[in-house]
């Protein structure tokens, strides 16, 4: 093996025919002659390119539908032959088969395919097999062979053949034989996880692949190398959006981004609605009538966290809106949409990101979450749990008030979202102080509670926001702490799941604070 090899042979057989012409037509530039198959074959001769049929060489013609026509031994002999090997050479010799030296397959869109929402039988026919054969042989060889999946590399190929007289190097063989078998595992990976869903059970093994999509600056700290992956889902959100203004996002801005994204969606088909996110947490949640005024109800919560946030809007971004915004420094803004009069406000700000999504996610649709842990992972259903008023248990003496009601359905949306232990606190609406992320739930109600008494101060009240608003905890109070914290602060109503085995006593010292509270029989921990 030599570090430079000529390209004399190239096969061509692709869906995405981006570029294709163009690639092809440079290779014949160099002498190359071409092999393809099918609607490849007749894209180029449209083209004016002289092209072999694949069954001209094998001798077979391409049958049942397609599914046969590359897997035969002069394919693969012609792909995985050591050139330097004389038994190799001796048998391709017999056998009439000549070297192929480089490959260009972009597989069935079996992706596409499944995200579209096709049937059962249109996805299986869209398994690609004799497509990733290739791939893996050429791949295997790359001593020798080039093997191209992805359209991004047609130049980086015609740069080094035409740098090196039709010859390319090893080192841009061996990296595009790592690019290959990373589109073979991640196409494997949309294939088992698809048929995983079909069979409905735990799949004894399990994987995952991604699409560099952006590679980052740096991690969450300027010493950790970062990319953002992208998994081919067309669920609305950080990953599909357009970005219309500013610099890239970093990795803690992609983090923030999904998760006030995530959270708005929860108010899709509602009225306005706004959240705002700093450290993947919310720091203020509201509803209005208007979008700017649930902007403004949830810049509220919380004016000093808010600052350099997120800004999930669940709307079409209007002017007004805007302009309210841009009031103070706000890292990204992400909504379905943006009239134009909002965009030329936002273009002033030169370093907010503004983003739009045609959409929000569904909040109800099933879903993986994956954590990483030392020797491998966790994987789980996403959290897609809801409950509506009648799924509600009312355990205390005290009735809720109509009102009290609407607001905790409202603060038991937001404590899904919050990093557990998790205390929300709501009134008309909006979130008026929040507690996150900590070790007991009596330092989350405390912290909540004292957020919103500096909220009030800020803004000139002359009573704590808590005073007349209702509670959400992410799990049960398993003390009554926790729960007295919440009314000494204020509020008058309480939501939690409920399952503790001291339930008895923390209903005992609701009763007896005159609170009204309800169980769930869900919690919604967030680590």
């Amino acid at each position: 093996m030599t570090d430079l090899y000529p390209v004399r042979r190239a096969l061509i057989s692709v869906s995405d025919k981006t570029g294709l012409v163009e690639f092809a037509t440079a290779l014949a530039g160099h002498g190359v002659a071409l092999l393809s198959t099918g609607g490849t074959a007749r894209t180029l001769r449209d083209a004016g390119l002289s092209v072999k049929d694949v069954s001209e060489v094998t001798g077979f013609p391409e049958m049942m539908d397609g599914r046969v026509k590359t897997l035969h031994p002069v394919v693969h002999g012609g792909l995985l032959a050591l050139r330097d090997n004389d038994d190799h050479v001796a048998s391709m010799d017999a056998h009439g088969i000549g070297a192929i030296d480089l490959v260009v397959v972009n597989l069935y869109p079996f992706e596409e395919t499944v995200a579209k929402g096709a049937e059962y039988a249109e996805v299986i026919e869209n398994i690609d097999i004799g497509g990733p054969a290739m791939i893996r042989s050429a791949a295997k060889n790359h001593g020798f062979v080039n093997i191209v999946v992805d359209v991004e590399d047609y130049d980086v190929v015609l740069a080094e053949m035409a740098a090196n007289g039709g010859q390319t190097t090893y080192a841009l063989r061996q990296r595009l034989a790592q690019t290959a078998y990373a589109r073979t595992a991640a196409y494997d990976t949309a294939v088992s996880t698809w048929m995983a869903a079909q069979v409905g059970e735990t799949p004894r093994r399990r994987t995952f692949g991604g699409q560099v999509a952006q590679t980052l600056r740096y991690g969450e700290n300027p010493h950790q190398a970062a990319a953002f992956y992208t998994d081919g889902s067309a669920r609305p959100g950080v990953a599909t959006a357009t970005q219309h203004q500013g610099k890239e996002l970093s990795y803690n801005n992609i983090n923030d981004t999904d998760a006030a994204f995530e959270l708005v969606s929860e108010f899709a088909g509602q009225g306005p609605a706004c959240a705002i996110i700093k450290h993947a947490n919310p720091c203020g949640v509201a509803t209005g009538a208007t979008l700017k005024e649930a902007y403004t109800r949830a810049f509220d919560c919380d004016r000093t966290s808010a600052f350099g946030g997120i800004i999930a809007l669940n709307h079409e971004l209007d002017e007004d809106t805007a302009r309210e915004i841009t009031r103070i420094f706000t890292e990204v803004v992400i909504a379905p949409g943006a009239s134009d009069g909002a965009v030329r406000i936002f273009k002033e700000k030169k370093n907010l990101r503004l983003l739009t999504t045609d959409g929000l996610a569904d909040a109800s649709a099933a879903g993986l979450a994956i954590k990483q842990v030392s020797g491998g992972f966790l994987v789980q259903d996403k959290d897609v749990g809801r409950i509506t008023r009648d799924d509600l248990k009312v355990v205390t003496k005290r009735q809720p008030s109509e009102q009290e009601m609407s607001d905790m359905l409202f603060a038991w949306t937001v404590a899904k979202h919050v990093k557990s232990n998790a205390i929300i606190y709501v009134k008309d609406g909006a979130t008026v102080g929040v507690g996150a992320g900590q070790m007991s739930r009596l330092d989350s109600s405390t912290i909540a509670a004292t957020k919103a008494g500096r909220m009030a101060a800020d803004l000139g009240l002359s009573e704590t926001t808590a005073k007349g608003s209702v509670v959400a905890s992410d799990a049960f109070f398993p003390f009554a702490d926790g729960l007295l914290a919440a009314a000494e602060a204020g509020a008058t109503a309480v939501i939690q799941p409920g399952g503790s085995m001291r339930d008895d006593e923390v209903i005992a010292a609701a009763d007896e604070a005159g609170l009204a509270m309800v169980f769930t029989g869900m919690r919604h921990f967030r680590h």
